[in-house]
């Protein structure tokens, strides 16, 4: 379901500037695109060298935002391609006075052109689209083309968390991640039946709909 255009959203997406990463649009072969590094400096972003964490589609902002406010020693980047969504989860951080989170508007994969190798600690995909046409399979961000990016972008001591409500999904996921090498470090079927286990886990709006719906919901943690 697409959202609702915002009203004024260019005036919002102005006021919410600190937060937000201006990047150019480019139509390009992705392969073309990253070949030109244009890499972002963090450290005068954020005012630090802190590790920093990316979260893949954030959403609305929830868990990147509650995530931010929990954990102040570390520095997010939230990644969203929908200017309606992100303008609302740029606006939570701001309202929270958050100062190491930020958001940017751009297709993941273009990723490599933005960071250096070896530059994010952990990733996050959170309730990532499960494009169910397996004719769409390459749009999954789980697919092996992704994760051939994620390993560059990861630090040697680095993972990756996903958690979605899509079985086919995940079995799909844990397919390509064992496919191209990776190694399984956790993983659950029903996350909300093992909450001592999971103590810190942070409920996105996906997910609180989701469990409504008395839906299980899949985690898993990675390595490269």
């Amino acid at each position: 379901m697409r959202p609702r255009h915002k009203k004024h959203l260019t005036e919002r997406m102005e006021a919410c500037a600190d937060n937000l990463i201006s990047i150019p649009g480019d139509a390009r072969d992705y392969r073309e695109v990253i070949k030109e590094a244009d890499y972002i400096d963090t450290a005068a972003y954020f005012g630090n060298d802190n590790p920093i964490h990316m979260e893949i589609g954030c959403g609305m902002g929830t868990f990147v935002v509650t995530m931010a406010a929990r954990h102040p020693e570390l520095n997010f980047v939230a990644v969203e391609v929908v200017a309606d969504v992100i303008v609302v989860a740029a606006e939570k951080a701001r309202e929270a006075g958050l100062k190491n989170v930020l958001f940017m508007r751009v297709d993941a994969i273009y990723l490599p052109k933005y960071f250096p190798p070896q530059s994010i600690e952990r990733l996050y995909l959170n309730f990532s689209c499960p494009y169910p046409k397996n004719a769409y399979r390459r749009h999954r961000l789980t697919h092996r083309k992704f994760l051939s990016l994620y390993k560059m972008l990861l630090t040697p001591a680095g993972d990756l968390h996903q958690k979605t409500d899509n079985r086919h999904f995940f079995e799909f996921s844990l397919m390509e991640f064992s496919a191209d090498g990776w190694t399984l470090q956790d993983v659950s079927l029903d996350l909300h039946n093992d909450p001592e286990k999971y103590p810190d886990n942070i409920i996105t709006e996906y997910e609180s709909r989701f469990l409504k719906l008395g839906q299980p919901i899949y985690r898993l943690e990675v390595k490269p």
